[in-house]
């Protein structure tokens, strides 16, 4: 008896099967092994063909399937994970109109703010708890307006995860925390916000049939499953974002948990039962995997969107012959705050905590005789910490207070220096745990599919690998107050 999980990033899109009983995985595989092409047509565009996602899904999974040896027909249930924020647009026949607009893409910032302008802030944070933002809603208000004969085609829009559901089983469907983090959900009413689409113009008729996050949402069709290996009906039972389903992934459900990721872009992710927001919208609040009216939980959400990408640029200019454990290796011969070289990390399109604002990623105060290889790595390992650090910051004002975080052994936390640069300048224990997204959509589809009676049981082989001490905590401190002095210096907030 296994269970799948896809998780559609936009980089590749990465397909795992675990068994139910033991919990272990026994096969992953990702596609393509080159990232996929990020179409950027203007500066702060970022769009994706959503067939993409589909065929590299379909590669990844006879992959999976082969080097396994496991039989379609025992996989019991299915879960997806997806980049979150992305607007999918499909006509009558459930084809795509246009590449979606993937998110971090910038296009939408100004009619966020218009919208917030006229609506009003205090009811856009008493109901959808955000200004409206760049989030898929403020996408969809740029395509009525640049794309007039597109936004007339629209059947249908959705997020990228309902996109691969639908293609699985033919049905257009979304969840509360899909809406949520389009910022469409209306939390004080519990439905689709009036507001929101009455100001923008939008018909309730364009929105996917709401579908529970954890249940029986749809089943793969005959034709799906002659599309892709997989068995007929097999139920499709999980669905969420991916910082939702990290949080997920990493057993961080109830109250002051904590999770963080540091991929191509980096997130804070902490669990509140309170309807708390930043007035500033500086940090995000969503409905979490496991909310509802009755029972609150909120995931606050703090998203940087150049992390892994500006170590993965440094790399590809500078090191291309370094892999990115000798890059780790090489940064720590620096000592900690890299001689007051300081890096910011924000070249990917409008970063929240900063008001939406674009202001590039940067090195300042290099020096040409004091500073060496070494202490760029550093600084950039240190500088996207910082970022982190500063966001928090804002999070602890709405009142969480990260004791632990959690996190996969994966991507930015493969490097130990990062894991210590963010532990020693939080005062935080670092846990690092053998999941990823795809495995944590597989383990919700078993909890969805009621294979596992509770989350506790669908977690219990969740191994802790690493646990990283807060350490010289003055010196990370001193070398934090440096960068945020640069930063807020450079920046008329």
């Amino acid at each position: 008896m296994y269970l799948l999980g896809i998780d559609i990033g936009s980089s590749s899109v990465k397909v795992s099967l675990v068994d139910a009983v033991s919990g272990e995985c026994v096969g992953t595989h990702f596609s393509p092994e080159q990232e996929m092409q990020i179409i950027a047509p203007k500066i702060g565009w970022a769009e994706q063909d959503p067939e993409t996602w589909w065929v590299n899904f379909k590669l990844a999974l006879s992959a999976v399937l082969s080097q396994s040896g496991v039989k379609s027909s025992d996989i019991k249930a299915i879960g997806i994970s997806y980049q979150m924020h992305g607007l999918v647009m499909v006509d009558q026949h459930f084809k795509p109109i246009r590449p979606s607009i993937i998110w971090c893409d910038s296009r939408g910032v100004p009619y966020g703010e218009k919208a917030t302008h006229i609506i009003g802030e205090p009811l856009c944070f008493q109901h959808l708890l955000n200004h409206i933002g760049n989030f898929t809603a403020s996408k969809l208000a740029w395509i009525k307006e640049h794309e007039p004969q597109n936004f007339e085609k629209i059947h249908k829009i959705m997020l990228p995860g309902d996109y691969i559901a639908m293609k699985l089983s033919g049905q257009p469907q979304t969840t509360i925390s899909g809406l949520s983090e389009g910022n469409f959900w209306d939390f004080k009413t519990d439905k689709i916000s009036k507001n929101l689409t009455s100001y923008f113009g939008f018909s309730e008729d364009i929105f996917s049939d709401l579908v529970p996050t954890f249940g029986l949402q749809a089943e793969v069709s005959k034709a799906s499953a002659a599309e892709t290996g997989l068995a007929e009906h097999t139920p499709i039972t999980y669905r969420a974002g991916d910082q939702p389903n990290n949080a997920l992934s990493l057993n961080v459900l109830r109250d002051g948990d904590v999770a963080s990721t540091a991929g191509t872009s980096g997130v804070v992710y902490g669990v509140s039962t309170k309807y708390s927001y930043d007035e500033k919208s500086r940090v995000n609040s969503f409905a979490h995997v496991n909310h509802s009216k009755e029972n609150p939980h909120l995931g606050i959400l703090l998203c940087i969107n150049g992390t892994g990408i500006l170590n993965s640029w440094v790399k590809k200019n500078f090191f291309p012959n370094k892999s990115y454990s000798e890059m780790n290796e090489l940064a720590k011969h620096a000592p900690i705050g890299s001689n007051s070289l300081v890096v910011m990390p924000f070249g990917n399109g409008a970063e929240r905590i900063l008001n939406n604002r674009e202001i590039g990623a940067s090195f300042q105060h290099l020096s040409l005789t004091s500073h060496s290889a070494s202490h760029v790595l550093r600084a950039v390992q240190e500088g996207i910490v910082f970022s982190f650090v500063y966001g928090i910051e804002i999070m602890q004002n709405m009142g969480v207070n990260p004791k632990t975080i959690k996190a996969g052994y994966a991507n930015m936390f493969l490097s130990p220096l990062f894991a210590e640069t963010l532990a020693g300048t939080t005062g935080s224990t670092i846990e690092l745990y053998n999941t990823d997204g795809s495995i944590g959509a597989a383990r919700g589809a078993g909890v969805g599919a009621g294979i596992y009676k509770s989350f506790d049981e669908a977690f219990s082989s969740l191994k802790k690998i690493q646990i990283i001490e807060p350490n010289h905590q003055t010196e990370y401190q001193n070398a934090y107050q440096h960068w945020k002095k640069t930063l807020e210096k450079g920046v008329n907030f």
